[in-house]
């Protein structure tokens, strides 16, 4: 297939790359000359603005836009929108809020548009791992665009099969699954990053009470010094505690047992606050994403080996780089 791609930056510029990998052809355009440049060096044609990127795909056409969420998806998908025809379609991989998906997918069904979300998990490792895809739209539009999830997914690999799952939607053993109507996929990827905030913050936690197991405020006979790196390891090899998120931390720990790099200042950047707005909504508990979700905000006004922990698992998946000192951000404004 061919497909636009707008924004190229730690997962969009990989996003086209394993497309083209797969045999399907990428325009791209990004605001930075050098961004595309990259992306072209490995196959993809280079456009010079979203007009230009749409006239240079075959209708009916289909557009991914792997941006920031908020204005800069907003006016992306808007001027789109303006150079497009009925039955393109737009695709928004990045971390949209739900409630705007569902907004965004009626204002162009009403020019004939199809609007697809798609809450995207893969960080800066799914170039060759791939992407786990939650996926929200219209059934006949997310059936036509399924080349390309197959191809963005990381297929089943060796993780054992799921007992007792005849009968259901093959694809999701695939890593990749078609959640529902519009605002469905980014929901559910919503909740996915609520999660993930509850398991780093346990992960967190516990490391840092096995550090300080050998503090003078102990008595002699119950100290303990231990080395980190080494338990990390072991409980990644057969545990009931085994992830992606330990294999980071184990290698965080490997390479710096200290962490000396990290002031443990963690950002957040948004599905945490969002998933716990769902949860009044619903009025269901969610008590450790909650305390998850505070603790970033507390990390930013004193740090402890916690927050380096955290801040290792982060930039291990997603590339995520820890702001330079400076004044304290006020309460409730968002990360970019």
């Amino acid at each position: 297939m061919q497909i636009g791609i707008v924004g190229l930056g730690r997962m969009g510029a990989n996003i086209a790359r394993r497309l083209m990998r797969a045999g399907h052809r990428c325009v791209v355009y990004d605001r930075s000359d050098d961004a595309v440049r990259e992306v072209v060096a490995d196959g993809a044609v280079a456009a010079f603005g979203l007009g230009d990127l749409v006239a240079k795909l075959d209708p009916p056409r289909a557009v991914w836009v792997m941006l920031p969420a908020g204005g800069v998806t907003e006016a992306a998908v808007s001027e789109l929108a303006g150079h497009m025809e009925p039955d393109d379609i737009v695709i928004d991989g990045g971390n949209s809020f739900w409630k705007d998906d569902v907004r965004r997918a009626a204002a162009l069904a009403r020019t004939g548009l199809h609007y697809v979300d798609v809450g995207t998990s893969g960080g800066v490792w799914g170039l060759e791992r791939g992407y786990c895809m939650m996926i929200g739209g219209e059934k006949p539009v997310v059936d036509r665009l399924d080349p390309i999830f197959a191809a963005l997914a990381p297929g089943a690999g060796d993780v054992p099969r799921t007992p007792n799952r005849n009968g259901r939607d093959p694809r999701a053993e695939r890593g990749y699954l078609h959640t529902g109507p519009n605002g469905s996929g980014h929901f559910v990827k919503m909740i996915h990053n609520g999660i993930e905030y509850g398991l780093m913050q346990a992960y967190a936690e516990g490391f840092d009470i096995l550090k300080n197991a050998g503090g003078d405020a102990l008595p002699a006979g119950h100290r303990f010094d231990l080395d980190l790196a080494d338990i990390a390891e072991v409980w990644r090899r057969g545990s009931v505690i085994t992830s992606w998120l330990l294999d980071l931390t184990a290698a965080a720990l490997a390479g710096s047992p200290a962490l000396e790099e990290y002031s443990g200042h963690v950002e957040d950047s948004g599905e945490g606050r969002w998933t716990l707005i769902a949860a009044i909504e619903e009025a269901v508990p969610a008590e450790v994403l909650s305390a998850a979700l505070h603790a970033r905000f507390r990390s930013r006004q004193s740090h402890t080996f916690a927050e380096k922990i955290l801040s290792a698992m982060r930039k291990g998946f997603g590339g995520h780089v820890e702001p330079p000192a400076g004044p304290e951000r006020p309460s409730g404004e968002r990360a970019s």
